[in-house]
């Protein structure tokens, strides 16, 4: 369809796995994961990471939110250089890899720190190998997010998912009336979906947090402050959809979801990068986020938030988000 926005998802596969298959096998301190915290696709690696306490193995760069055709850059670091790998922009780190690579500069990525490459930037698969390859290095009391009896319904509900969250670039970059009408009806179709199965469950797949709610997340709480109105995606705010809105609150309020979420930083990327959806680049003083701290009420739908595991404790201090005021 003209005007259509198509997401590219050939990322760099190699993966880091126990077995060091690839040529990087899993070693505590050999890697840098590489985020923004105004990324959804990003939020998801820190979610993880934080859920399964992989904090002490695996250290975290941190892009400021904004970035020009150079790619995300460490402009929130002491000298505007990554303290770690000692770059400026993280397109260093990809053509350490490949000087020519003409690709996507995206986060997350994870850089090797030794050689100062990058290793992979396949998002769905950094999450997957958190999970499997890295289990060696999980916190006593880590939830098990990608169960192997749950794993054909999660990747079948993830499709959905991914709707939701694809979704929201396909209506706000749409360049024809016809595109945007389209991705805008596919997308709440999708979520109208998942908020009917939420109705009865707490969780989208089993009884406690798995992989599907680490990826719906970031989309549902970015949802009022920016995709509503940002990208179009007005025919309900997630406060007006109350399956959803209690739903992203419960996550918001469990230890490793809300507090990844940098809404200030969230904001100025989406509103001062995307010059061709909003050409001023004046960043919203609202909406009012405090609502996400209300009660939810889910409690009574069952279910475990981490099953016969514990909550995270709480962040490093080097990577802790601003309270919602």
């Amino acid at each position: 369809m003209a005007g259509e926005f198509k997401r590219d998802m050939n990322y760099i596969a190699t993966r880091i796995t126990a077995d060091g298959r690839d040529g990087y096998p899993v070693e505590p301190g050999r890697y840098r994961l590489v985020v923004a915290r105004a990324c959804p696709w990003a939020n998801r690696a820190v979610i993880v990471r934080r859920l399964l306490g992989l904090e002490p193995v695996l250290s975290m760069g941190i892009a400021g939110p904004t970035h020009d055709e150079r790619s995300w850059q460490f402009d929130l670091d002491p000298g505007g250089r990554d303290p770690v790998l000692g770059i400026e922009r993280l397109r260093e780190a990809f053509l350490a890899r490949d000087p020519d690579y003409a690709k996507g500069i995206t986060v997350p990525a994870i850089v090797d720190i030794p050689t100062g490459q990058v290793v992979t930037n396949d998002f769905p698969q950094i999450t997957l190998d958190f999970s499997t390859e890295w289990r060696e290095h999980h916190r006593p009391g880590a939830p098990e997010l990608y169960p192997q009896d749950l794993r054909a319904e999660i990747d079948e509900v993830g499709d959905l998912v991914f709707k939701v969250n694809n979704g929201v670039y396909k209506t706000g970059f749409a360049q024809s009336q016809e595109a945007h009408d389209k991705g805008f009806h596919e997308l709440f179709e999708a979520m109208d979906l998942l908020a009917e199965r939420l109705s009865g469950q707490r969780y989208l797949v089993g009884d406690t947090i798995t992989e599907a709610d680490v990826h719906l997340f970031p989309t549902l709480v970015r949802f009022d402050a920016v995709y509503h109105g940002h990208f179009k995606c007005n025919r309900h705010k997630i406060t007006e959809m109350p399956v959803l809105r209690d739903y992203t609150r419960d996550l918001f309020q469990t230890p490793g979801f809300g507090d990844t979420i940098h809404f200030p930083q969230i904001k100025e990327h989406y509103y001062v990068v995307h010059r061709n959806v909003n050409p001023t680049g004046i960043i919203p003083a609202g909406p009012d986020l405090t609502g996400l701290l209300q009660p939810h009420g889910r409690e009574k739908l069952g279910g475990r938030p981490f099953g016969n595991g514990t909550p995270p404790g709480p962040p490093p201090e080097d990577e802790r988000v601003p309270a919602i005021a």
